[in-house]
């Protein structure tokens, strides 16, 4: 890839995910799956905080909050409603303005017998409305017996979703990477090491920030993915409306000075200095020549080297060869 057209990438991915977190009508339905090793919730903060400053009203559908986050307009206790029941809830709760509804958690609606999620969830969608869903990949799932036929609930949503957003723990991507370059097996961490009684891994929930994994789909069909990385912001208040932001958090994830230079042991190469940008690949041998060796590669005389002009001894192109004693003479070869 050139410098223009990564340049190209880099801006053009960078605005779609400032358009994705601002909810300007990138993605109608935008499918969050966290996991034991990295949470959604700050994720879920950050759309909240976005849809504040753009003066988006936020619908929270509360399937295991407890307490009503900072920023929202509306908040729905869902647990113990039926499907039926919630989506009135959730049509009263809707005005003539951009809305953003926020499901906390799918999970309890795909164990639902009762709920047709596909109908459920495309009902809820409008011109003003846009939705933003959760799902904890790592809950067992209790599907009954007369619908084990059908489809993981999960991949009916990746299918129904036009935005996905999949979260990883910095550390753990760091980790990986680290693998990766030293030729050696990627690590697993929390469930999918298969030890017992490890349920989450170390480096879960990076204070630092979250790694997104996006894959988003255009109208034509075409799809979109990239990884960035989300810093996390604790300072910028939800409710003041001067807290416009100028300029956007989130970067690519291989534009991290961590990851593009990191090291086994964790830190940056070079004991944490930045490479220049137009520094190449290291090696353990060297590849220039020396001033002696390029002298002596240009006084070397090719052979034939005479006959390759065309006032020499070759004239212009004839190649002489002398016979040696153990050389069989042929006429033939001579004529030619």
């Amino acid at each position: 890839m050139t410098p223009t057209q990564l340049q190209h990438r880099r801006a053009h991915n960078l605005l779609l995910i400032s358009k994705l977190l601002y909810g300007r009508d990138a993605s109608p339905f935008t499918l969050v799956i966290d996991s034991l090793e990295q949470s959604g919730k700050r994720l879920i903060r950050e759309f909240i905080k976005r849809a504040t400053i753009a003066k988006t009203r936020v619908i929270y559908v509360s399937f295991e909050t407890l307490k009503m986050p900072r920023g929202v307009d509306v908040f729905i206790p869902a647990s113990k409603q039926n499907p039926q029941t919630l989506q009135k809830e959730i049509s009263a709760a809707e005005i003539n303005t951009k809305c953003l509804l926020i499901f906390d958690s799918l999970n309890m609606l795909t164990s639902n017998p009762s709920a047709n999620l596909p109908a459920f969830l495309s009902s809820l969608i409008s011109p003003s409305m846009s939705l933003l869903a959760m799902y904890h990949q790592d809950v067992p799932l209790c599907v009954p017996h007369d619908l084990a036929h059908n489809p993981h609930p999960l991949s009916l949503l990746k299918y129904l979703a036009t935005a996905i957003l999949t979260l990883h723990s910095f550390s753990h991507v760091l980790a990986q990477k680290s693998a990766r370059d030293h030729s050696l097996a990627e690590p697993v961490f929390g469930i999918s090491e298969e030890i017992e009684g490890v349920i989450q891994g170390l480096g879960s929930n990076e204070p630092r920030g979250v790694v997104l994994e996006m894959e988003y789909r255009r109208k034509s069909g075409r799809g979109v993915r990239e990884w960035f990385f989300l810093p996390s912001i604790t300072s910028t208040s939800t409710t003041s409306s001067t807290a416009v932001r100028t300029k956007e958090i989130a970067i690519l994830l291989e534009d991290h000075p961590l990851y593009r230079h990191v090291l086994a042991n964790g830190t940056e190469e070079g004991g944490g200095g930045k490479r220049g940008e137009g520094e190449g690949m290291t090696s353990t041998f060297n590849l220039e020549l020396t001033e002696k060796q390029r002298r002596d590669r240009e006084g070397v005389v090719l052979p034939y080297f005479d006959a390759q002009r065309e006032d020499g001894v070759g004239e212009g192109g004839r190649i002489l060869y002398d016979m040696g004693e153990e050389d069989d003479f042929d006429e033939e070869d001579d004529e030619i």
